[in-house]
């Protein structure tokens, strides 16, 4: 349920992005992205009592939960430059191809089995997303 109401959100989330960065600077629009996200995920934790697991964090995952963050923010500078200049229908394919990114570095830095099922599925989207932004 939370990863369809993801794909339901990321959707409107394009959306709504393309509409806002319309002659808008774009690192002007991550940053009151951010700033909103921001405000949101914090409000969440105090209404949900998280801060008592701060003490909790190690070291490690501060490291990857900030190199983490920077590789998001990275992301959203380039995806609303390539929203500001070309079309979200040819975008937001091209972004979605992290999927298979995902997969390939889940097989090399983390591990994970590659399953021909998983294979012939990354093999899929990117020939899917190649049909749709030509």
């Amino acid at each position: 349920m939370y990863a369809l109401l993801s794909a339901l959100f990321a959707a409107l989330t394009a959306v709504f992005a393309k509409v806002g960065v319309k002659d808008v600077d774009t690192n002007l629009a991550t940053a009151i992205r951010t700033v909103v996200i921001l405000i949101l995920a914090w409000s969440i934790v105090f209404f949900k009592g998280g801060t008592s697991s701060i003490a909790t964090l190690t070291k490690q995952n501060l490291i990857f939960l900030t190199l983490s963050g920077i590789a998001t923010g990275l992301s959203w500078i380039f995806y609303f430059n390539a929203l500001q200049l070309g079309k979200l229908s040819q975008v937001a394919p091209i972004d979605k191809l992290s999927i298979v990114l995902v997969l390939i570095f889940s097989v090399v830095f983390l591990g994970e089995a590659l399953t021909v099922k998983t294979a012939i599925g990354a093999i899929c989207i990117v020939a899917g997303t190649v049909i749709m932004i030509l």
